[in-house]
């Protein structure tokens, strides 16, 4: 018994070993497993690199793992011979792996897939060497598109004013397809923003007007196709912002009154919504510049009203806006506070058809290559110092002095990058004018220090308004301006002229003034006059006749012919007015056309102590007497 349990148990030692050989008991294969491993053939270059064992209980597996293992080894090696070649040649690769980048990027239409910025970079450093080649302005169209992406995202009330230069100093000729999708995407995205993206796109027509008409045409297209397919989010969005369009006047309102005729013609409960919202945002606009049309849009809107073909929502709207425009729209004004940035003189107003056919340009807004791309990069540069002024950056690089007259100085010669119509630009010259003006210890140098003063062509009559009321803002009237405008008058003629338009404009607007300041006016030009500074022909805007003049004018003229003879002296002022080309000059002061204006001037000129001045129209009376 003992020998069979002793058989048993070896036998079943023996199955144990059989079924596990790389077990510690056992360490050495069998027969039949080594000659397996001795029939296949070794890896590629085992024997040359050495590669460690793999213990692996399965055969296959094992070689396989020896397999991959010699083949990462090799690759190693291979990258390690190609480091050491020459590296000439290692250039040439870059340079055709650089002309491969470029290849794709000119074949996508939008850009292409996000690329890392070291890249980016190589790419911009490859096409630097010739920057009218396709690689170097699909790049310059990329990060076009991309600043002028970031630059209307970021747009708001309070940095519109510093916002407008950044967009200028980008090409907007060549990007004005990529601008108009942006405004239009970002007002989308952002209704309650519409009348800042509105008061953007007004500012820019005013220098660029194929832009702010490519929005609007964008605009007018969109409205179109979305209420062909019954969009009604599209739909309203594009209105709102074609009224604040209407509001900036960038479009006509004519194309506000051809939207509502089409959206009320039929009414339906959504075109109905849409014309309220639209009539909300456009109806101040309308009531002050085309009352009857307005008038009539109400009416359709209370017809509508009083049929019921639409929901009680919708009347109820409808009702609202009846009492907003009781209201006379309150809430909803033409131009919001501080997007009032357009001089109305200054904005270029486009008239688009609803019905015409529109030429949106979507070629715009892809990247085209462009022959004379450098030439017409200068001409933009021309474009933009012209909007934005010489370039700040070297200005703004000049010392800083402590007092505040250089730094008037200084503002002025720091340009502003764009007129914000908001009248900042001509506060802060006035300041500067008044400063010199007041720093000055004796009239040359106070000429002297305004003459540097850098203005803009059209500005002079700026200076001399500012001088004639720093001189009226005196207690009484100080010679130091007179002779400040003498020496102006006398240097250049354009600064005559300019004078002479000051001396009509406060003439035509001296009822504003009180006697004060009214007495400082008449002697300052008193003394311009008598010192022939400007011209007598002047006095053409002076008529004396009772239904011409104010207490205002009259007691101006009197005080400004009371300065002219003490300066002069009556002889010599009265024989001045009998030159024949002053005759006919003031022939509007001595009138001798109607006894009534004759009797009136000689009898103001004489209790003025003039009387010497109306002998010619006491003559005239004469003959008029005996003719009678």
């Amino acid at each position: 018994m003992t020998d069979v349990a002793m058989d048993s148990v070896e036998s079943s030692h023996k199955r144990k070993r059989s079924r596990s050989p790389s077990s510690s008991e056992d360490p050495a294969p069998s027969n039949k497993t080594r000659r397996r491993s001795l029939s296949r053939s070794p890896p590629p270059h085992s024997s040359r690199l050495d590669l460690p064992k793999v213990n692996d209980a399965d055969p296959a597996r094992r070689a396989e793992r020896e397999r991959q293992l010699a083949a990462r080894v090799a690759a190693m090696e291979l990258e390690k011979s190609k480091s050491t070649e020459d590296p000439k040649e290692k250039e040439k690769e870059k340079e055709f792996d650089a002309k491969a980048e470029f290849a794709k990027l000119t074949s996508t239409r939008s850009g292409g897939v996000y690329m890392p910025p070291a890249r980016l970079r190589a790419l911009q450093a490859a096409a630097a060497s010739d920057k009218s080649s396709p690689e170097y302005q699909r790049l310059s169209w990329d990060a076009l598109r991309k600043s002028i992406t970031g630059i209307v995202n970021r747009v708001n009330i309070t940095n519109i004013k510093q916002v407008v230069p950044e967009l200028f100093s980008e090409n907007l000729i060549r990007g004005r397809g990529l601008f108009a999708r942006s405004v239009m995407k970002a007002q989308a995205a952002s209704l309650p923003f519409t009348p800042v993206f509105a008061a953007l796109v007004a500012i820019i027509n005013t220098k660029l007007p194929q832009v702010g008409e490519l929005v609007l045409v964008r605009l007018v297209s969109q409205f179109r196709r979305a209420y062909k397919r019954n969009d009604k989010i599209v739909c309203h969005s594009t209105t709102t912002f074609l009224a604040h369009l209407i509001n900036q006047g960038v479009a006509h309102e004519i194309i506000a009154l051809q939207i509502l005729i089409l959206l009320l013609e039929r009414p339906t409960d959504d075109s109905v919504e849409i014309a309220v919202g639209f009539m909300r945002e456009v109806g101040a606009y309308l009531a002050e510049h085309c009352q009857k049309a307005n008038t009539s849009v109400f009416e359709r809107f209370r017809a509508t009203l009083n049929e019921g073909t639409i929901s009680h929502r919708v009347q109820y709207m409808i009702e609202v806006l009846m009492q907003v425009r009781k209201d006379k729209y309150k809430d909803n004004p033409i131009l919001p506070e501080g997007l009032d940035l357009v001089e109305e003189d200054e904005q270029i107003t486009h008239q688009v058809q609803l019905e015409e056919e529109l030429q949106i340009q979507e070629g715009l807004n892809i990247f085209k290559f462009d022959p004379n791309y450098l030439d017409n990069e200068e001409k933009y540069k021309a474009i933009r110092n012209e909007i934005l002024g010489e370039d700040s950056d070297e200005e703004s690089g000049s010392e800083e002095s402590s007092d505040e007259e250089s730094e008037g100085e200084e503002g002025v010669e720091e340009k502003e990058g764009i007129d914000d119509k908001t009248g900042t630009d001509l506060v802060n010259l006035r300041r500067i004018i008044y400063l010199t003006i007041m720093n000055a210890l004796n009239y040359e140098e106070a000429v002297h220090k305004l003459l540097k003063v850098q203005l803009r062509e059209g500005q002079e009559i700026e200076l001399v308004n500012m001088i004639i009321e720093c001189c009226s803002q005196e207690r009484s009237y100080s010679t130091f301006y007179g002779l400040v405008g003498e020496r102006f008058c006398k240097l250049n003629r354009v600064w005559t002229e300019s004078f002479e338009q000051a001396f009509g404009n406060y003439y035509t607007t001296i009822h504003r003034y009180e006697t004060n300041r009214l007495r400082n006016i008449s002697r300052f030009f008193g003394h311009l006059l008598a010192t022939d500074a400007i011209s007598w022909v002047a006095f053409e805007c002076i008529k004396v006749n009772e239904d011409d003049t104010t207490s205002s004018s009259r007691i101006f003229i009197k005080i400004l012919m009371q300065e002219m003879m003490e300066s002069m002296g009556l002889k010599t002022l009265a024989e001045r007015f009998k030159d024949e080309e002053v005759k006919r000059s003031c022939e509007g002061m001595f009138p001798m056309d109607v006894p009534k204006n004759t009797r009136f001037s000689i009898n103001y000129f004489t209790s003025i102590g003039l009387g010497v001045l109306t002998e010619e129209m006491r003559e005239y009376l004469k003959v008029c007497c005996l003719m009678v």
